[in-house]
């Protein structure tokens, strides 16, 4: 699984300061957006640089995707030191040394997967039935203005600072397509190249939540300890969500467990639960109703014999969806 790591930092400043910085920093390159200034001149080094000059909060964010910054597929622990030197050289640069890594707070980490699972429709089978997961323990569905409902399953967490999405990525550009004049041509390939691609995304969206992941308190402490273990924070949160195993038709699943499962005291509580699903529209409240202390045990068993407890719809054509974590 090629893993893509993006993080956001941020340098808070009082006005007099910002103004002074603004003035003396920014690139020729960077342009106006509203509010914001945008300063592309670190692209290349896979760098954003947004300076945002609202009334009451004027802070310097930056927008680092590391796999470009380390030239890497995927950042691990043994790029560690490499990632921060070179962290450091390009932030102590850009401010002329009057800050440095360490000056700035890690507010943000976006770990993104691009899954390729077949055909566009195969991609759009994956989307309906996962929303059938519906409401999940510490999270709530959500919508992202960027997306359709019809393309993507979102949930945000309650209190736990974390947002996750799943999404048609062939769709995201179209839609971008269609409401931009700018741009058109690299949207159209990138169109092309992301035909039957799924893209699953995890966000952690607080500083205590980066906090609480990392348990440290140093920037450059916290971007070395998350940056190597970015997968498996990626797949915990993937395995809360997500069940693991086949999706099928009702019938089928009530066929395989019928067949796989002897003891009748266990075969019994997940007949129930593949059908409480449907009727609840979420896994979550579908457990709250079986009412089964050894909930864990019961979802364990379905991951044994590869089957999820999430079924098709009997509305949709496909028969049956491989494990998603097969990709991976």
């Amino acid at each position: 699984m090629r893993l893509q790591h993006t993080i956001e930092l941020e340098l808070n400043l009082d006005s007099e300061k910002f103004s002074q910085l603004l003035n003396k920093i920014h690139s020729r390159s960077a342009y106006s957006d509203g509010n914001k200034i945008v300063d592309d001149s670190l692209n290349s080094e896979g760098i954003i640089v947004i300076w945002h000059d609202k009334q009451y909060k004027k802070k310097v964010q930056f927008t680092v995707n590391l796999n470009l910054l380390l030239d890497t597929d995927e950042p691990n622990q043994n790029d560690a030191a490499k990632l921060i030197c070179k962290l450091e050289k390009q932030i102590g640069s850009y401010f002329g040394s009057m800050y440095a890594l360490d000056d700035l707070t890690l507010t943000k980490m976006y770990l993104i997967t691009d899954i390729a699972v077949g055909k566009r429709e195969v991609v759009a089978s994956y989307i309906k039935v996962l929303q059938r997961v519906g409401k999940v323990k510490s999270f709530s569905p959500s919508k992202d203005k960027r997306l359709g409902e019809d393309i993507s399953f979102c949930l945000d967490g309650n209190s736990n600072g974390i947002d996750f999405m799943v999404y048609d990525l062939e769709a995201l550009f179209k839609k971008q397509l269609e409401d931009t004049d700018s741009g058109r041509k690299q949207l159209k390939e990138l169109i092309k190249m992301s035909e039957g691609w799924l893209r699953v995304d995890v966000r952690l969206m607080k500083s205590s939540t980066i906090r609480a992941c990392a348990d440290k308190l140093v920037t450059s402490d916290q971007i070395t300890d998350l940056s190597g273990r970015g997968q498996k924070i990626f797949l915990d949160v993937l395995e809360h969500i997500i069940p693991f195993g086949n999706f099928y038709k009702k019938e089928k699943a009530v066929d395989i467990i019928c067949r796989k499962i002897t003891d009748a005291k266990t075969r019994r509580r997940m007949l129930r639960l593949v059908a409480l699903v449907p009727e609840k529209k979420s896994l979550l409240l579908a457990q709250k109703a079986l009412n089964c202390r050894r909930i864990d045990e019961v979802m364990a068993t379905f991951a044994e014999i590869e089957l999820s407890p999430v079924t098709i719809s009997k509305r949709h054509d496909v028969k049956m969806l491989d494990n998603l974590y097969k990709f991976m």
